[in-house]
Order: C-alpha cells, then structure tokens, then sequence
C-alpha cells in the first residue's frame, strides 16, 4: 500500500465503529496492515477455503450483498459497512457461512485477520467490539449505552436488600410459643405459618398487638387463628420497585422472601426508609389516593418524567418496561375502584385483564389499551349491562389520562370483549381450530393476557383452556409462524429498502412493524409451545431455552437484538418529548450513525436467522 494513503486510511478508520474506540497508536497498526481491493459489480468473494487468508472487510465506496448458502439474503451493505466478524472465529467453525457480492462497483478495505487477533491478545479490552458472535457484539454496545450497574436501590433485587432472619412456625404453635420465637429466636418482626409444609399465613409484631393482646386473646390458642391469609410473599429475583408497590397495594410492612415453598429472608419497610427512593413508588402512591379523572389526568407529565429518568439514567429496557407498566396498571385499578364507586358493587365476581405491550409489561410512551372482561357463566343481561358501563368509564378515563383507545377496538368497552368465560372459551376454541387471518389477528392479541383486578382464577382457567386446545391442535403454530414470518427484518434498510413509501413518514423505517413485534410474535410462538405462564417476552424465551426447544447461543442472541432495539426505540421517544413533540416508532435511517447501523444489522440477521429456525421448528409434520 503507497505510503502517501495512509493519512486518508487512518482518518477514515478514525471515524468507523468499533475502530473509533481504538487509541491513535492502535489505529495506526490497524491502517497499516490495511490491504486494498476493487470489486466490479457482480463479482464475488468466496469463503470457505482454509488456505485463504481471512479478512474483516470495511466497504469504502460501493454496495455488497450477503447471501447464505441456500441462496437467503443475509443483508445488504452499503458505504461504511464492515463484513467478516464470523471469520474472526475458529476457521472450522467460519467456513461457508456465507457468500459477498458486489451489487455495485465497490472498492474494499480489508484488515488481516492475522493482524486483528494479535491485537486483541495483546488488548483484550476491545475484544467483544470485535467479537465474531453478534449477541458479544451487541452486548459491547449495550454496555457503551447503559451500565450494568443500575441506578438506585429500587432496581436492585430483593435478595440484595432483605434480610436472612424471619421466623418460621408451623400453624399448631401457640400464639404464646411464636411470639417467643420471633423475640427469643429470630429476632423477626413477622412469622411466616406453614401448614403440612405449606406456607398458609403470616403474623407480624403489628398483628399481635391489635389481634392479641388488644382484644384479650387466648395466647394459648394455635397462631392459624389469628395470622393473616393468603400469605403475601416475594421473590429474590424481584425488583425492589415491584416488592415495594405490593406492600403499597395491600397496605402491608413486610414481606417474607419466597423460592420453591422455602423462605429465604424478609423484605420490611424500614429496609426502604434507609435507603434513597424512587419517583415512580411515590407517582404509584398519589394514584391510589387520587380521587378524580382530572387529578388522575394531571399527574400525566410525571409519568413522562419517569420515563425520561429511566431512559436518562441508562436502565434496562426491560426494567424500564415493568416499571412503565406498574404505572399503568395503577392508573387502571384506581379508575376501576372509581367506577365501582360511582356504579354500586359489581353484581358478580369479574376480570379486568389487559393484553398487548401492558399484558407483556413492556410499556412505553406509546401503549394504548388493550384490555378485557371475563365474567363468570350464567350472567344476566342486567349483569352485563353494568359491567358494560364499567368498562366504558374506565377506558374512557384511561383516554384521558393519556393511554389511547385501542384503535383496533380490543377493549373492554367494546361488548364483544365483556363475555362469560364460556363464550370466552368458545373464541379461543374458533381461533385455535380455524386460524385465518381474522381469526389470527384477535388471537394475537388475546394470546397473552394478565389479570390486574378481580377474581383471578377466571383468567388462570381461560389460559390452562388455551393450552389444552394447543396441546390438541399443533397446526395453530405453524399458522401463526406463517403468519409471523410474512413481515421479514429490513436486511437492506441501508440500501433504502423497507421504508414507508409516501404519506406522512415516507422515506422512514417502522421500528415496530420491521423488527420489534418480529420478536414479540416469535416470543409469543416458543411460549405458547412450552405452556409459558409468564407474558413479557424475554421471559418466554428463557422458558424455551429452560425447556430445550430453543438453544441457548440462539437465546442470548434473540434478547441481545431485543434489548438493543428497544433501546433504540425509547430513545427515539425521549428524543421527541425533550423537543416537545409526539413520540412515534418511525426513525429516519439516515438519523442513525455507524455505531447503531452496525449494530443494527446484527440484530436483523439474528431475528431473520430465528425467523428460519422457527420455521423448521413448527412447520407441519
């Protein structure tokens, strides 16, 4: 190479991810060992020789495309694009992963592989920037844009922040017996009851004092007539922020840590006043206490704070999601209690369940509602009636509180979706059984669902109906794996690909359409075909992955694209609230440099390559 390039090489390299994070000297050596080549349109780099020198390629000018072996688009790359991080692997296990050709005349520079594992020995700190896995890759990029170390205690878990003393009693025990074991033994201000080694209640310091010796009790009666039940627990994976809005919610102090009928510890208030708190625990606060549609409206800009504070202070998308839906579930308990009031009780025991983003605690400025009304069987029409009232009160103030109405009308407002669990079951069996494209619509939608008021067992048994009819019928997955893979990732978005066409955002790539719900859907799928309780996406790929119909390499890449797209996603939005405007999910190609354009085809290729894997997976037999 003529020495008088180098100056041109370097600054160009200076300026390309992940070579920017390079020191000068570094980026030098790099430019250095810079080879230089001239492809004309149509010609084709081969990989798949162990003789062959193996380069990471970066396209100067022109355009390439990538095409697997069978012939599947891999991606389309354009000026600035880099190619070749599978051959920094093992050779063996690099060799024939794809083909490269130019689809314009293209003029390459290619940096030895030689030369790049040399100086990621001697600097390993820049390893998982060169990474020949994606998922590696992108995690490099999440830990640039966020850190691991989350902000504030309420983002921590439980286990970090209980204590390992509570109590344990079995519901025979005399009051007299587990008052002395909570002093003497544990120094515990609650016990947790068991009963034939089940935990059936609790009773705490507080309990004793109104419950006892307040109403002259008989200590020497058994604790199982005077302990608390059910037996409010948590988790040690819990957030903090969801163990502190469960006290708020049922107006407790403490809470015993719970794992596998084991109890680990307790999690009490005074655990919370030591420490910094959270604008969100106090947003959760004020609602329960609102008394209006209007003061519930008002407190809308600091729900937008809280958005912007998670999204600022560089949390998990997957926190900021959970915490974003506690807000929202607040938002519609309170506004149902507010109709109860205003209506008279409910004439029968009832359902609120929210689906969508809010069922799949994934919410964000955006969310609209989703929600329904599962009633028990033998309802009359006057019982229909009120509870029609209901949901048109709510739904319309949780308008007015800023989640819009669902513009496709799945709501609880609309009587279709205000049923006895019967007709309720009669849908799911016609969707299941007679998969078109309407049919699959509503499906979608209602596949996922999460009980946030009433009597829960209605939506528990609605969902063990849909397993059983899914255990009975396994072409519905194939059908909504067609379904799914009709929209493909935007492999060539650089190349003006995939864009709106016209209208309002024209020239704009969809980051929901194209690449966001092509992971819910195929989150939806694997959880459905592992009888997954759980809604939110990430979790039912990891109970795939748990139950081996999904590969672990393929569960870190899914969740690594994922959370680099929604991240991408809420940035957009707090970019718009900052300047004053409307949050959308259209983001302009052009808007996103060589760091997030890099990345970003890393994470198409992943959900196209789990797109395929699907389809193998539940094709039909």
């Amino acid at each position: 190479m003529p020495q008088t390039l180098l100056p041109n090489i370097i600054e160009f390299l200076s300026q390309i991810y992940p070579f920017n994070l390079l020191p000068p000297k570094l980026q030098r050596q790099i430019g250095e060992s810079v080879q230089i080549t001239y492809l004309a349109r149509g010609e084709k780099i081969n990989f798949g020789s162990e003789k062959q020198e193996c380069f990471l390629y970066i396209i100067r000018t022109g355009a390439m495309e990538q095409r697997k072996p069978n012939g599947v688009l891999r991606s389309k790359l354009g000026e600035e694009d880099l190619f070749g991080f599978t051959f920094l692997a093992p050779l063996k296990d690099a060799l024939d992963g794809y083909s490269a050709t130019a689809i314009e005349n293209t003029l390459l520079y290619m940096v030895p592989h030689s030369q790049l594992t040399q100086l990621l020995e001697e600097h390993p700190e820049y390893a998982d920037s060169f990474a020949s896995k994606a998922r590696v890759r992108l995690q490099s990029a999440l830990n640039v844009v966020w850190s691991d170390n989350e902000k504030g205690l309420f983002f921590k878990k439980v286990s970090e922040v209980a204590s390992g003393t509570v109590a344990v009693v079995t519901g025979d025990m005399s009051i007299q017996a587990v008052a002395k074991e909570m002093r003497e033994q544990c120094r515990s201000s609650t016990a947790v009851i068991k009963q034939n080694g089940v935990i059936s209640g609790l009773i705490t310091d507080r309990d004793m004092t109104k419950r006892v010796i307040a109403e002259g009790y008989d200590i020497s009666c058994p604790i199982s007539e005077v302990m608390t039940t059910p037996a409010i627990t948590t988790k040690p994976n819990d957030l903090i922020l969801t163990a502190a809005s469960l006290m708020m919610e049922h107006n407790i102090r403490s809470l015993p840590v719970v794992e596998n009928n084991q109890v680990l510890g307790l999690l009490t208030t005074s655990h919370l006043v030591q420490k910094h708190r959270v604008q969100a625990i106090f947003l959760i606060e004020k609602i329960k206490y609102t008394e209006s549609i209007e003061g519930l409206a008002k407190l809308t800009p600091e729900r937008q704070a809280i958005f912007e504070a998670l999204v600022e202070g560089k949390v998990r998308v997957e926190v900021i999601g959970r915490v974003m839906a506690m807000i929202m579930d607040a938002y519609n308990r309170r506004l149902i209690q507010m109709a109860e009031q205003k209506l008279g009780k409910p004439p029968c025991t009832y359902t609120w369940v929210v689906a969508g983003s809010h069922a799949r605690n994934e919410v964000h400025m955006l969310s609209d509602q989703d929600s329904a009304i599962i009633l028990p069987e033998g309802v009359s029409k006057s019982d229909k009636i009120y509870f029609t009232h209901l949901a048109m009160y709510v739904c319309n103030a949780m308008d007015s509180c800023g989640y819009p109405l669902c513009s496709g009308k799945f709501m609880a407002a609309t009587p279709k979706w205000c049923q006895p669990i019967n007709v309720w079951k009669e849908y799911y069996r016609k969707w299941v059984s007679n998969p078109e494209y309407s049919m699959l619509l509503n499906a979608t939608v209602f596949m996922e669902v999460r009980c946030i008021h009433g009597d829960g067992s209605l939506s528990e048994q609605l969902q063990q109906y849909l397993y059983s009819l899914l255990n009975d019928n396994k072409t519905f997955l194939n059908s909504l794996v067609t379904d799914s893979v009709s929209v493909n990732p935007p492999l060539g978005i650089f190349n003006n690909l995939v864009l709106e066409k016209g209208g309002e955002h024209s020239e704009m790539l969809d980051i929901k359409k194209y690449a966001l719900l092509l992971i819910v859907d195929l989150g939806r799928i694997y959880g459905l075909a592992v009888n997954c309780d759980d809604t939110g996406t990430e979790q039912r790929f990891n109970q795939a992955a748990k139950q081996h119909i999904l590969s672990d390499d393929a569960l870190k890449d899914v969740l690594g694209a994922y959370r680099f797209i929604t991240q991408l996603r809420f940035r957009h939005q707090l970019k718009a609230l900052k300047e004053g405007q409307q949050p959308d999910n259209y983001i302009a190609p052009k808007s996103f440099g060589n760091f997030e354009r890099e990345h970003l085809k890393d994470a198409f290729r992943i959900i196209g390559n789990l797109q395929d894997a699907a389809k193998l997976r539940f094709s039909e037999k």
